[in-house]
C-alpha cells in the first residue's frame, strides 16, 4: 500500500541574518536544517509564515500540516495562535538551508494618525538573528502555490506587481528563460525601493515610484507587443481588478491568458481578508 505524501508541511527556522533593501524593503534571510526539504517551486512561490506574539519565543501552530491544519489553528486563541501571513520564497538556497524573503514595511514609524504597521512589518522592522518563526510550506516543487505557469504557444509575458508583490515579480524574472520577451511595470512607494532584478528574459521593467503617476495609468498608455500574452498581475486586489478588465475588455487578452492575485485590500487585513474566504 502506497501512502499519498502530503505536498506541504511545517518547517521550523530562525532569523540567520537581515538586509535593509531601500526606504519600504527589509530582506530577513531564515535558515534552518529542515528548510533543506522545502521545496520551492521557484517563480511566485508562495507560503505560510508564523510568527510569535511578543513575549512568545516561538510561534504556536498545530503540529501537523494534514487536513484540518487550518480549523485547529483558527480554534485556537488568537491572542495564543501563531500571527500567520502569506509571503514569497525571494531567493532559495537548499545546499545551505536559506531561504529570503522580502517584507513591505507598511506603516513602521508612521506617524499618530496614519495607518499604523500590522503584525509582520512590525515583527519584520525589529527581526533579528535567532528569532524563531514557522514556515508551513512545499516538500513537493510542483505545487499549487505556484501560480505563475504560460502555457505552450506564450509568446511574451506582461508583469505587473507593487511592493508587496515585487518579490514574487523578481523570482519570475529570474526563472523566465533567456531571452523570453517580457513588457514588467512596478510600483513602488519611493524611488529608493527600486532594485537591480536580475534576468536573462528580453524584459523592459518600468518603475513607478507611487506620487509619480499611476501603474493603471502606464499600462493602459503602453505599446504592446503582437502575439499570444501571458499576464500576470498581482498587488493591491482593487488595482489588480481594473487591470484585469483594462487587459481582457479593453486589450482583448484571453481571460485564461490572465493570472490575477489580490495580495492585499486597502483598508482590510489578512485576518479580515482569510474570514471572508471561509465565510464564502
Amino acid at each position: 500500500m502506497t501512502t499519498a505524501v502530503s505536498p506541504f508541511r511545517f518547517f521550523d527556522a530562525q532569523v540567520a541574518r537581515r538586509e535593509r533593501l531601500g526606504p519600504s524593503m527589509v530582506r530577513i534571510t531564515f535558515a534552518g536544517e529542515q528548510l533543506a526539504d522545502f521545496a520551492g517551486g521557484g517563480r511566485d512561490q508562495s507560503f505560510s509564515l508564523f510568527l510569535p506574539h511578543p513575549g512568545q519565543p516561538a510561534p504556536v501552530v498545530p503540529t501537523e500540516a494534514g487536513d484540518g491544519w487550518f480549523a485547529r489553528w483558527r480554534a485556537m486563541d488568537p491572542s495564543v495562535r501563531g500571527v500567520m501571513r502569506s509571503y514569497t520564497v525571494r531567493r532559495q538556497r537548499r545546499e545551505l538551508a536559506e531561504l529570503d524573503v522580502d517584507f513591505a514595511l507598511h506603516g513602521t514609524g508612521a506617524p499618530a494618525g496614519r495607518t499604523p504597521a500590522g503584525p509582520a512589518a512590525r515583527w519584520a522592522a525589529g527581526a533579528r538573528p535567532g528569532d524563531r518563526v514557522k514556515l508551513l510550506g512545499p516538500a513537493v516543487e510542483d505545487n499549487k502555490s505556484v501560480g505563475f505557469r504560460p502555457p505552450l504557444g506564450t509568446d511574451w509575458v506582461l508583469l505587473t506587481a507593487d511592493e508587496t508583490a515585487l518579490p514574487a515579480a523578481a523570482g519570475i524574472l529570474s526563472w523566465l528563460p533567456a531571452g523570453t520577451r517580457a513588457k514588467v511595470w512596478i510600483e513602488v512607494p519611493h524611488a529608493g525601493d527600486i532594485q537591480d532584478l536580475g534576468t536573462e528574459a528580453d524584459a523592459e521593467i518600468t518603475w513607478i515610484p507611487r506620487g509619480g503617476g499611476r501603474l493603471l495609468d502606464a499600462v493602459r498608455a503602453a505599446e504592446l507587443p503582437g502575439g499570444r500574452p501571458y499576464a500576470w498581475i498581482a498587488g493591491e486586489s482593487g488595482t489588480v481588478r481594473a487591470l484585469r478588465r483594462h487587459l481582457v475588455g479593453e486589450r482583448g487578452f484571453d481571460r485564461r491568458s490572465v493570472n490575477f492575485t489580490g495580495y492585499w485590500r486597502l483598508g482590510a487585513s489578512e485576518e479580515d481578508l482569510r474570514a471572508e474566504a471561509a465565510a464564502a
